[in-house]
This record gives C-alpha cells, sequence and structure tokens, in this order.
C-alpha cells in the first residue's frame, strides 16, 4: 500500500566537461553522460521515496546535440510518474557554452528506479499528486511509455518461451 501523496521532486545537478571525459572529437563520452543522468535521477527518487533505491531500467536516451569539451552540462531532474514501488524519473540535459552564455537541449532520458526496504526487498513509495499542466502531462506520457515497456516486455517473453 503507498503511504501519502507527495508533490514531484525536482533536482539539478551541474557538470563541467574536462578532457577525461571526452572522446578524439572533442565531445562528451556518452557513456559519461549516462553516469551524470544515473546519478542525477537517483538522487531524485531517493528523495521523493524517502529511501534507498536501485535503478531497474533507462528506458529512452535521445542524444540530439554534441556536448563538448568546456560546456557546462545542466541535468534536470523530477518524478514523472509512481506506481507501487517504482518511480519513472525524466532527466533533460541542457549544454551550456559559458563563452556566448547560450543553453541548447541535448538529450533527454527516461529512468525507473524501485525503492528498497532495509532488506534491500521493493518497498512502497508514495502516490505522486501532480497540480500544474506540465506534471500532469509528464505523468500521462510516463504512463504510455510504461504500458508500452510492459507489453515489449510481455512480447519478449512470449517469444521465448516459444523458441525454447
Amino acid at each position: 500500500m503507498q503511504q501519502h501523496e507527495r508533490s514531484p521532486i525536482y533536482v539539478e545537478n551541474t557538470e563541467l566537461v574536462l578532457p577525461p571525459d571526452t572522446n578524439h572529437h572533442g565531445t562528451v563520452f556518452g557513456g559519461r553522460v549516462l553516469q551524470w543522468i544515473d546519478i542525477t535521477a537517483s538522487i531524485t527518487a531517493q528523495r521523493y521515496a524517502g529511501r534507498k533505491v536501485v535503478t531497474a531500467s533507462i528506458d529512452q536516451m535521445h542524444f540530439i546535440v554534441p556536448i563538448q569539451l568546456g560546456n557546462v552540462v545542466i541535468l534536470k531532474a523530477c518524478v514523472n510518474a509512481v506506481h507501487r514501488t517504482s518511480m519513472e524519473i525524466g532527466v533533460r540535459i541542457e549544454r551550456e557554452d559559458v563563452r556566448t552564455g547560450t543553453n541548447e537541449h541535448a538529450a533527454t532520458a527516461y529512468l525507473t528506479f524501485v525503492a528498497m526496504d532495509e532488506e534491500m526487498k521493493p518497498a512502497p513509495v508514495p502516490a505522486l499528486k501532480t497540480k500544474t499542466d506540465a506534471e500532469i502531462r509528464r505523468a500521462k506520457e510516463a504512463l504510455l511509455r510504461r504500458e508500452s515497456r510492459l507489453k515489449h516486455r510481455k512480447s519478449l517473453l512470449a517469444q521465448r518461451s516459444t523458441s525454447e
């Protein structure tokens, strides 16, 4: 059973792209961006759930523009949807060119986290209380992603059982 309702949690982190973060093109490694995303989303999920969380999936990752050496990376995360023990966290990644002061949407990711109790068993999380139009839209879109993910999982399991 879920605990009381809670409003979405928002977290913002920043990173400076340094030489060890980049490839031979001078752009950040996708894996480094994923690391920053996972950390930021994990903080968001932990704050919302008020307990330990584990990453269950990175559902979608969309790179839009390259992030370059010297850029500041801004990661903006929020709780999009909550289920009994899991949460979808959306992360918007922006690149900032400090020389020009311009920000640009660089990537988007959606992650699922599961809250854990002290014995590392899935634990209930508070229901999500959406208020704004943006929060309601994000919750509806998260539900569509979840339905698609569960349908895909069911299809894969059915395929595996017929091929074994």
